[in-house]
């Protein structure tokens, strides 16, 4: 076991405090779902902030640009095309206005977000995917192939989506429960998992072969046993995996792992006897690892090194409200004029606030600090769908923060196509009035109707006031003239 107590290590992060957001840098009025569901519920990027909301009937998500903090308004537009509760969304790392969303409507969805953010209610995805037989709790993007997108239901399945074609290319199938938790390493070539089965995994994606797993044993085993893996998250290209969870006394533990050995990990720390879950967060420039517990006020963070004592416990951000989420802002998003590292965006249910909490290493120099800043993983592609799966891997396409975000290359997210019979008749389709064959087409049809009866009554509304104003232009047209 580690210890607390705090030892000298000559650290350019040894200072590094958290900040949080004023007032006017918060996000307020946001109905910030109360799903139980355990996942953040949010995800930021540059250009946006998604969050889930609690709603009647269906899922939806919010969407508002990052740079317009302030009070939401109650009917601020939403994406609302789910029939069932919205349980993971995740921005796309290449594309800004691309949004993949999961639900228990067992399907995912991508959706396209106009550039200034949306204007109207948005209840038609570019893409509708379903292969799963339950509801899908979780999606992540592949970290350096553009159009891969990973999801894992409660059919105890991750698909593997190619986008390119719309369809399912790989399933991996080799747990028994539900998936806790999915991370890859820097180049995407291993996937590690935790489940409810107990068991932590690394496993080679393309193929679905296990190569590596650990699994927790009861009490009366030995200790080594004894981490019982809740999430899990790569460290860059360590060959190492952060795992948290409990031990058999139900205290929230942090462990390390050797990501080719699982049979016992390097190190084990008993962090506190709270029951919230506990998420890891990893900096791969500054090796930093940050821990925040759901329900918690706090933020834990250590400096991870390759000797011992490996997880170096430097400092803690305390806050009285309790998280029930966290988004992360991507690096080429933070603020290097302020020494920025690190930025959460913190959901604050009982206030229906959204509040930025920013990482910040204390320098007296206004230059641009370079050994904080390294080459990070930047916004375009290494590869294509079609090479990662030939089995192609390659690390990420490095940019510097020095310049600010500026974007390599322009992409754009293209749909596939697909042909769409028609049969108009006086300038109507036909079969558009096609009645709908499944409950699923039956609940999109309803919502897609009750979006357009929404914007067609707020047009006849707009056409009163303007007809009510008209009248009283013309009668005073005619009291001038009879004056005359």
């Amino acid at each position: 076991m580690m210890s607390w107590r705090p030892t000298y290590r000559s650290s350019k992060f040894r200072n590094v405090y958290g900040k949080a957001g004023n007032r006017e840098q918060c996000f307020d009025g946001i109905p910030i779902t109360r799903n139980v569901h355990d996942n953040h519920f949010c995800a930021v990027n540059a250009k946006f902030l998604a969050t889930v909301t609690e709603t009647a009937g269906g899922g939806s998500f919010l969407v508002i640009p990052v740079n317009k903090a302030g009070r939401i308004e109650p009917h601020h537009p939403k994406v609302c095309g789910h029939q069932g509760g919205v349980l993971d969304i995740k921005w796309n790392p290449f594309i800004d206005n691309i949004i993949a969303s999961c639900s228990e409507d067992c399907s995912v969805r991508i959706w396209e977000i106009p550039e200034g953010g949306l204007r109207r209610n948005m209840s038609e995805a570019v893409l509708e995917l379903y292969g799963h037989s339950r509801r899908v709790g979780l999606i992540e993007w592949h970290p350096t192939c553009s159009g891969i997108l990973f999801s894992a239901g409660y059919d105890f399945k991750i698909l593997i989506w190619n986008l390119e074609v719309g369809a399912p290319v790989k399933m991996i199938d080799c747990h028994s429960d539900v998936v806790l938790c999915m991370s890859f390493n820097t180049d995407g070539s291993l996937l590690a998992t935790s489940c409810k089965d107990k068991h932590l995994r690394v496993i080679e994606p393309r193929s679905g072969k296990v190569l590596q797993s650990y699994r927790h044993v009861c009490e009366q085993e030995a200790d080594c046993k004894s981490h019982r893996v809740n999430r899990v998250v790569f460290l860059g290209n360590m060959k190492r995996l952060v795992t948290t969870g409990v031990s058999r006394w139900n205290t929230r533990q942090v462990a390390l792992w050797d990501q080719e050995d699982l049979s016992m990990p390097i190190i084990e720390e008993e962090i506190d006897g709270l029951s919230g879950l506990l998420f890891p967060f990893y900096d791969a420039d500054t090796h930093m690892l940050y821990l925040a517990g759901k329900g918690d006020g706090n933020i834990r963070y250590y400096e991870v090194g390759t000797e011992k004592p490996y997880l170096q416990y430097l400092m803690e951000f305390r806050s009285p409200t309790p998280q029930k989420g966290l988004g992360v802002m991507p690096k080429h998003g933070l603020d290097v004029a302020a020494c920025e590292v690190f930025r959460f965006y913190k959901l604050v249910t009982l206030r229906g606030l959204i509040e930025p909490i920013s990482m910040i290493v204390p320098r007296r120099s206004e230059t641009y600090q370079e050994d904080i800043y390294p080459m990070t993983a930047g916004t375009e592609p290494a590869l294509t769908a079609d090479e990662w799966l030939s089995g192609i891997d390659r690390e990420p396409v490095l940019m510097s923060l020095k310049a600010g975000y500026k974007r390599p290359c322009q992409m754009a997210f293209k749909a596939p196509v697909k042909e769409r019979k028609t049969m108009v008749v006086n300038g109507l389709d036909l079969l558009d009035s096609i009645p709908p064959k499944t409950e699923n087409e039956l609940m999109r049809m309803f919502f897609r109707q009750q979006d357009e009866l929404k914007r067609l009554r707020e047009e006849l509304v707009q056409k009163d006031v303007r007809l009510q104003q008209l009248e009283l232009e013309l009668n005073n047209l005619r009291n001038n003239a009879n004056k005359l």
